[in-house]
């Protein structure tokens, strides 16, 4: 999530913090049991400084910023740490409140794949004076980022967020297309393939914690990063200090096709930004009503579905990758990134007239990640992680009912989140998955319209979880709520949580607006 996309939008909150403690101890090691991590848990941590060069951007603003930068030494495969090993990019903008430090506040953007190593910068904005109270941790995770790198070698980047298209036909395209993909990961990078997950990382992040010198860490995870939290601490159970998980994927929630059981949350959303695109027509162009915006919408569709849409000289967007464009363009209610969707599909609407079309720069880099191998990489290390985490064999039949069924309904939603995707030709995860058997004193944070986490599986995770509190932000459609929402409410509540380390009393309550 960009911090960046901020918008000033006041609310009120309408509980009151009381003193819950939420420290937790270590678990408590053996005097008599070797540790058969010493060597990494013991490492000496070598701190330099982030830029690898005078065109390394991220590196040189971390380094303004007095960000530190180190290569954490893990073993590739926990159950032989005496074999092969890797690293793991971390940053840290130490504590500058030494007297009240409170530790480690390890950071995750989400995913999977999400690298983390700028989030030193980005929170320390939100955080305010209370960042000087912990050593802000960024970490590109496992294959990730700076991290030791995973390359299938793919020659696109939408290898999750492809949609079946309209007919058996296109559907069997997406079939050889997902096989083809697994096929060319386990051919170039097999070896290392039963290692990328979300569990792996999670120890990754247990021997951060021991070579910085900590008895437990702290913890802010958004989307995927909650579920990667969740994992710490079923298999790290005490070592936990303070943690948000803001946007929850419980693990009930998590699975190989991401958005099944969000089409209608999805299809809701497109109404209301049709419905705020009609107010602006005369910004837009798009329709003076609801239903006007969402015929220009499917015109869209339809058109894809003739024949690709043209986009400058590069650029094909066909019906497989044209619904992750709107997809993804509805994470979010605020206006910034509801104009950002509406300037695309104006020039979507005259591409599908067939008239030329040149891309925004903005467009430009999204499709170049989409279409290209520019997104190989990234693309193919989210497919590992996921389907190392949770693959299963359905037949691929079963993907095509699926969509069939869920077509009429969710039209845009439906054969995206559930279209086959490269984990149906994945070998089994070396490891069952994630299971919570545990109760960890957390703030949950979740907006009741999120199109990506929904609120059910934070609920969920809140009945698991007595010792937990959910702040809930009523009425918004929107993904990444922490410094992401301009929600002075939210920001205050999760700030004083990590300043204090005391849930509120009960779940409290932000709305979406003023």
């Amino acid at each position: 999530m960009s911090t960046s996309r901020l918008i000033k939008a006041l609310a009120a909150c309408a509980v009151v913090l009381a003193a819950t403690a939420t420290s937790t101890a270590a678990a408590p090691v053996s005097a008599t049991a070797p540790d058969p991590l010493a060597r990494f848990h013991g490492q000496a941590v070598a701190w330099h400084t982030c830029a690898l060069g005078a065109d390394d951007e991220l590196g040189r603003s971390l380094d303004a910023a007095g960000v530190d930068c180190a290569d954490i030494t893990v073993p590739l495969d926990y159950a032989e740490p005496a074999g092969r090993t890797l690293t793991v990019a971390v940053s840290r903008l130490k504590a500058t409140d030494t007297s009240h430090r409170v530790g480690a506040l390890l950071l995750n953007d989400g995913g999977p794949a999400g690298p983390s190593l700028h989030m030193p910068l980005t929170k320390k904005e939100v955080l305010g004076e209370v960042a000087g109270r912990y050593d802000l941790i960024g970490m590109d995770p496992r294959f990730v980022g700076r991290s030791t790198p995973l390359d299938c070698g793919w020659d696109l980047g939408s290898a999750l967020a492809r949609s079946a298209g309209a007919d058996r036909a296109a559907y069997r395209e997406e079939v050889a297309l997902a096989r083809r993909l697994a096929d060319q990961c386990k051919r170039t990078n097999g070896d290392v393939l039963p290692y990328v997950t979300t569990r792996n990382t999670a120890r990754d992040m247990d021997v951060i914690r021991a070579a910085l010198g900590e008895n437990t860490l702290s913890y802010l995870g958004y989307s995927y990063g909650s579920y990667l939290g969740e994992t710490y601490t079923q298999l790290f159970p005490g070592r936990t200090n303070r943690m948000v998980l803001d946007g929850v994927n419980s693990p009930e929630h998590y699975s190989q096709t991401l958005l099944r059981g969000a089409e209608a949350a999805n299809e809701d959303a497109l109404r209301a930004w049709a419905s705020w695109a009609a107010v602006r027509h005369d910004t837009y162009r798009l329709g003076r009503t609801r239903g006007e915006v969402l015929e220009t919408v499917h015109h869209i569709l339809g058109a894809a579905e003739d024949r690709p849409l043209r986009i400058g000289t590069t650029y094909e967007l066909d019906e497989h990758v044209l619904p992750s464009l709107f997809i993804g363009g509805l994470g979010s209610d605020l206006d910034a990134r509801r104009a950002d969707l509406a300037r695309t599909v104006r020039l979507l609407a005259r591409a599908a007239d067939r008239k030329p079309v040149e891309p925004s720069t903005a467009l430009a880099g999204q499709l170049e990640f989409l279409l290209t191998k520019a997104g190989g990489a990234p693309s193919s290390q989210m497919t590992a992680i996921i389907c190392g985490d949770v693959a299963e064999r359905r037949g691929t039949g079963s993907y095509w009912r699926a969509v069939e069924e869920s077509r009429e309904r969710f039209p845009l939603a439906g054969p995206l989140a559930n279209n086959i995707t490269p984990c149906e030709f994945w070998d089994r995860p070396v490891e069952a998955p994630t299971v919570l058997d545990n109760d960890v004193p957390a703030l949950l944070v979740n907006a009741t319209d999120d199109p990506r986490t929904l609120y059910a599986g934070a609920e969920d995770l809140r009945e698991q979880w007595p010792s937990s509190r959910l702040l809930t932000v009523t009425g918004a459609r929107q993904h990444g709520l922490y410094g992401e929402y301009g929600n002075t409410c939210v920001d205050r509540q999760v700030t004083t949580y990590l300043s204090t380390g005391r849930l509120p009393a009960h779940d409290p309550t932000c709305t979406s607006r003023p």
